[in-house]
C-alpha cells in the first residue's frame, strides 16, 4: 500500500488480481482523485472549504465510511468539499507535510515511525476509524503452528519488510518472546495467498479481512492469529498536521465526525454501503466486496461505544513495544500526537 500499510495502508480480489492490480498502481504513480461533487450536488466555493484525503489505495469497499459520508452528503452539511486521493504514495504522512493533502488514512505505527525518521514530521491521530489492528498470522487449518510458540524454524511469508503486515508479525514475536532469527522471514511481495496455497512458506502475514477470505474461497481452510488479540495496536485512522489542528480545530473535527458518521451508517446499513460503493469502485466485484464488508465491520466497532476514540493505554503500549523493536526512538510527549476532542 504506502510504503507501510497498512493500511493501508486496506482487501478482497483473487491472489493474482490483487498482485497485478497492486503492481500496476505503484508503478502508475498518480492517484485517482474522487471530488464529492461526484455524488453530491456542488455548493459554491464561497459555502464550503476544500480539503483531501490521501487514502493511500486503489478505491475499495474497505473506504465505505468515507464514500458513505460524501454520498449522503455529510461532509456537504459541515461546510466541506472533499477530494479522495487514490493512489500507492511511498511516503503518505509525509506527502501530507508536504501540502499535497488536509488529511491522510494511516496508522499510529506509521505516524510514530514517520515522525521518528523524520523530525520535520509534526502531526496528529485525530480520529481512530479501524478499532483493531486489522493484521494476521494465517496458517493452513492443518499446520503445525497451533500456537505462537510453534513458531520457531517455520518460515513466513511477508510483502517485505516494512508495512504494518511486518510490523504486525514483529509483534506476535515479540508477545511469545521471540527473536525475528528464530523464524525464517521471507519476502514475498504482495503474493501472500499464492504462496500459501503452493506451500512455498508455511505462514503468511495478511489482512483479516483480506486474504483469508480469498484463501477460502479457493477451498483452502486456514487458521489465523490475530495481531489485536496479543499486541494491542493504534490501526489506520484520520491524520492531520499539527497546524491544521491548531489553525482550524472545527474543520478537523467536522471531517472526522462526519466520517464517523459515515461508519455507523455503514454497519448500520451495509448493503446500501455495498450500492454507494459501486458509484466509486469501477468494476466493483459485489459479491468478494460483501464478504470483505462483513469481515471488516467489527474492525470499524467501537467496544466501548466511543467511535474515533484513542485509548491512551493502548498508544503506550504501542510506543513501548515499537522501541524496544527499535523502529522508533523513545517518544518524550506521546499524548500531544493524538487528540480525542473530535471523537463521538
Amino acid at each position: 500500500m504506502n510504503n507501510r500499510h497498512r493500511f493501508s495502508n486496506v482487501m478482497l480480489f483473487l491472489s493474482l488480481f490483487l498482485s497485478l492490480g497492486t503492481v500496476l498502481a505503484a508503478c502508475g504513480g498518480s492517484a485517482t482523485s474522487v471530488s464529492s461533487s461526484s455524488a453530491t450536488a456542488t455548493t459554491s466555493p464561497s459555502q464550503t472549504q476544500n480539503v483531501s484525503i490521501g487514502l493511500g489505495y486503489i478505491p475499495d469497499i474497505q473506504f465505505a465510511p468515507f464514500y458513505v459520508a460524501q454520498s449522503k452528503g455529510y461532509y456537504k452539511n459541515v461546510g466541506l468539499n472533499v477530494t479522495f486521493h487514490h493512489g500507492i504514495v511511498p511516503d503518505l504522512i509525509g506527502s501530507m507535510v508536504a501540502g499535497k493533502n488536509t488529511f491522510v488514512f494511516a496508522g499510529g505505527d506509521e505516524l510514530l515511525e514517520a515522525m521518528s525518521k523524520n523530525s520535520s514530521v509534526k502531526a496528529v491521530y485525530a480520529g481512530d476509524i479501524f478499532q483493531q489492528y486489522p493484521v494476521s498470522l494465517i496458517v493452513p487449518a492443518n499446520s503445525p503452528i497451533k500456537t505462537l510458540a510453534d513458531l520457531p524454524g517455520h518460515t513466513i511469508g511477508v510483502p517485505g519488510l516494512y508495512g504494518s503486515t511486518y510490523t504486525g508479525l514483529l509483534a506476535l514475536l515479540y508477545k511469545a518472546d521471540l527473536s525475528p532469527a528464530s523464524v525464517k522471514i521471507q519476502s514475498i511481495g504482495f503474493s501472500q495467498v499464492a504462496a500459501l496455497l503452493t506451500h512455498k512458506v508455511d505462514a503468511v502475514m495478511g489482512y483479516s479481512n483480506n486474504e483469508p477470505l480469498q484463501l477460502q474461497a479457493h477451498g483452502f481452510a486456514v487458521r489465523t492469529f490475530n495481531v489485536s488479540d496479543y499486541q494491542p495496536l493504534i490501526s489506520n485512522g484520520i491524520i492531520t498536521t499539527s497546524s491544521t489542528l491548531q489553525s482550524s480545530p472545527q474543520l478537523v473535527c467536522s471531517f472526522v465526525q462526519a466520517t464517523l458518521k459515515g461508519v455507523k451508517e455503514v454497519i448500520a446499513n451495509p448493503a446500501e454501503a455495498i450500492t454507494i460503493g459501486q458509484n466509486y469502485i469501477p468494476g466493483m466485484n459485489v459479491t468478494q466486496s460483501t464478504a470483505e464488508l462483513t469481515a471488516t465491520i467489527p474492525v470499524w466497532q467501537a467496544s466501548n461505544g466511543k467511535f474515533g476514540y484513542s485509548d491512551p493505554a493502548i498508544w503506550s503500549s504501542m510506543s513501548q513495544f515499537l522501541v524496544t523493536q527499535q523502529l522508533i526512538s523513545a517518544v518524550p510527549h506521546l499524548s500531544s500526537l493524538y487528540t480525542n476532542q473530535c471523537a463521538g
